[in-house]
């Protein structure tokens, strides 16, 4: 009895040391990747720090265009600043956005490669269309703002000019504000893969995201109040696009969950099942 309880009890040290190995494999490899994915993102910062002066001038574009609407009516040459460390932090704070967009693609490898092993076939070919369109998407949110909100904003404040009233613009706001919309614009752009991604989990159904079509238009509304200018055109050139993402989303879950459907059916043919 005492052989057979001590058989068992190795054998069971050995079934905890074996389960211990895979963890500190993961354990490491993750730690690895997250090793090369912050350098990744520092090069490529430090790489964009090189160029700052460059993308300041970049963002300071709809802000030129529109003085240009207003002629020689405005004197100013451009923003000001008044601290003497406010350009470096600017340009450090522009650099690691832009690094953190450069390295995306090589940060999205990254996951993918760590998440892979553990994914059917089809479960890894599932997520590179989402990998493929998320830096699309932002890009598409980020050209709205700098083509379209940027510039209307800066018509707006110049707009309010009146004989001894002058729009002094600094430099901080100005950037703070430009990279806020880029960001918020950027993110909510990526509703359709938030959805696509939570309907192939089967959290949502498409009857439940059509069922819920006018809290969601209130919940687009009320974030975008508090993520735009307090102005409603700004409000609305962000809820009105992303309302218009969420029905495309609705569409992707469709698609979604009749190619499901249809898998479904033809295991049930091909097993014989009733």
């Amino acid at each position: 009895m005492n052989d057979s309880a001590s058989v068992m009890h190795e054998k069971g040290a050995d079934e905890v040391e074996a389960s211990r190995a895979p963890l500190a494999e993961h354990l490491s490899e993750l730690r690895s990747r997250l090793m090369r994915v912050i350098a990744a993102i520092a090069l490529c910062s430090i790489a964009a720090f090189m160029f700052s002066e460059h993308m300041i001038d970049f963002l300071m574009v709809p802000f030129a265009r529109a003085k240009e609407a207003f002629g020689q009516e405005n004197l100013i040459d451009g923003v000001f600043f008044d601290s003497a460390f406010e350009i470096l932090f600017i340009k450090l704070r522009l650099s690691i956005m832009v690094g953190l967009a450069i390295a995306f693609p090589y940060v999205a490898w990254e996951i993918y490669a760590f998440v892979a092993p553990g994914l059917y076939q089809n479960e890894r070919r599932a997520m590179l269309p989402y990998m493929i369109a998320t830096p699309f998407l932002f890009a598409a949110g980020g050209a709205l703002v700098y083509y379209v909100i940027l510039p209307f904003i800066m018509r707006f404040a110049f707009g309010q000019e009146f004989e001894g009233v002058t729009f002094l613009p600094k430099a901080k706001p100005y950037v703070d504000l430009a990279l806020s919309l880029l960001t918020a614009f950027g993110l909510a752009f990526q509703t359709p893969v938030v959805m696509s991604l939570l309907a192939q989990a089967e959290i949502v159904t498409v009857q439940g995201l059509r069922k819920g079509r006018k809290y969601a238009l209130v919940v687009i509304f009320a974030i975008a109040m508090f993520m735009t200018p307090p102005d409603p055109f700004s409000q609305s050139a962000l809820a009105v696009p992303v309302y218009l993402l969420y029905e495309l989303g609705i569409i992707a879950a469709w698609l979604i969950e009749r190619k499901r459907k249809k898998a479904d059916e033809k295991a049930g043919i091909g097993t014989g099942a009733p």
